[in-house]
């Protein structure tokens, strides 16, 4: 749209619109570009439609005012803060009503190691907060995986290290590998969908993540945030080979078990088969021992009742015979000729045993019995 002045006299006067109009015409002429500097004054809100910062020129404290749409800030996932240097592409343009000059930015990025550091350590702070790095959330490895997950990139050397490792040491385990980006922009989002996929496969007991060294910034798509909670939310225990031993990617703290390398996670999730072979032996000879021992036992035992069974009816023909010896010594004792034995005798009339006295009469005929043998009487008398 054309700016047209008005005139005074020879004099060509612009409204301030219209100056403003045109100064802002003018500068869509101009190319975009990066501008570096340092990120102050970042405001953000669900609410707007915009991101507003400031970029600071570390040199000479120069200011330029940034405008950004949020869904493309937020999508970037830059996660930037006050302070930190960064990259940003846009171009220059006016707010007309303001007349206020700013950069329209179109893509960010953190620069340098610094600031990806700071935004790591950021990172993990929150996390940590969550719990996700708790030891308490950490599960055993299971003993003998019935299947095997490997995370790895299409290289060939983190994948046949594993691979070699785990067959050397034991021979039967069951490999199921699930190659995806491990570098790049396109790696984190990548990395999680696969080892969601691969952690929901039938009998896949244990995943491991495995790749080979690189730089840091080779192997920052293991501290994404995506990456961290796929590896936190995994159904199945999860080991991280990621990198050396020097390397400690956020995926490290989230996983269950950590190996330096791909080979060392190998000895992780496998037994040595030659170690299980020698120790099956071990507890097979342990077994045949207390076995001969438990039946050394028997046959001892056993020839002891034997010679118990052997003694009983003896044992037992003399606990009775001492039982009736005992009845009889008391039948004898309580016997009537027992007490005839000590020199008293049984008086017996026609109508029985005599007890008293006054149950004869004077002349009555009565039979005496004795200890030994008895007589016949009469009764010439009684007393009371």
């Amino acid at each position: 749209m054309k700016v047209e002045p008005v005139l005074y006299g020879d004099r060509k006067v612009y409204s301030v619109s219209a100056f403003n109009r045109g100064v802002a015409s003018w500068l869509t002429r101009l190319p975009s570009l990066w501008v570096e500097g340092e990120i102050t004054e970042l405001r953000r809100q669900d609410a707007w439609q915009s991101v507003f910062f400031t970029l600071k020129d570390l040199e000479d404290g120069s200011c330029l005012p940034v405008t950004m749409p949020r869904t493309t800030f937020d999508a970037l996932r830059a996660e930037v803060v006050d302070g930190d240097r960064v990259h940003v592409f846009g171009r220059p343009e006016l707010y007309e009503a303001r007349g206020a000059f700013r950069l329209r930015a179109l893509s960010l990025e953190p620069l340098g190691l610094g600031a990806a550091l700071a935004r790591i350590e950021r990172l993990k702070r929150t996390l940590a907060a969550e719990g996700l790095f708790a030891p308490a959330r950490k599960r055993p490895l299971p003993v003998l995986p019935r299947r095997i997950g490997l995370l790895t990139g299409n290289e060939a050397a983190a994948k046949r290290d594993f691979v070699t490792a785990l067959t050397a040491r034991f021979p039967a385990a069951r490999v199921l590998v699930a190659e995806t980006y491990v570098q790049g922009p396109q790696a984190p989002a990548a990395i999680a969908a696969t080892l969601g996929a691969l952690c929901r496969e039938p009998e896949v007991d244990v995943v491991v993540l495995a790749r080979g060294g690189g730089s840091f910034e080779d192997l920052l798509p293991f501290s994404d945030e995506r990456v961290v909670r796929a590896v936190a939310a995994c159904a199945v225990p999860v080991v991280s080979a990621v990198g050396h031993e020097q390397d400690t990617p956020l995926c490290d703290l989230a996983a269950d078990a950590r190996a330096s390398t791909p080979t060392a996670a190998a000895r992780l999730v496998v037994p040595d088969e030659r170690e299980l072979r020698a120790g099956l032996e071990r507890h097979r000879a342990a077994l045949a021992r207390d076995a001969r021992r438990a039946l050394e036992r028997a046959r001892h035992s056993l020839t002891a009742d034997r010679t118990r069974l052997s003694r009983a009816p003896t044992l037992l023909v003399e606990r009775k015979r001492t039982a009736l010896d005992g009845l009889a010594g008391r039948l004898r004792a309580l016997s009537p000729r027992a007490t005839l034995a000590r020199g008293y005798a049984i008086v017996r009339s026609q109508d029985g045993i005599v007890r008293e006295a006054a149950a004869l009469a004077p002349g009555e005929q009565v039979d005496v019995e004795l200890a030994e043998g008895g007589f016949g009487a009469r009764v010439e008398e009684t007393r009371p």
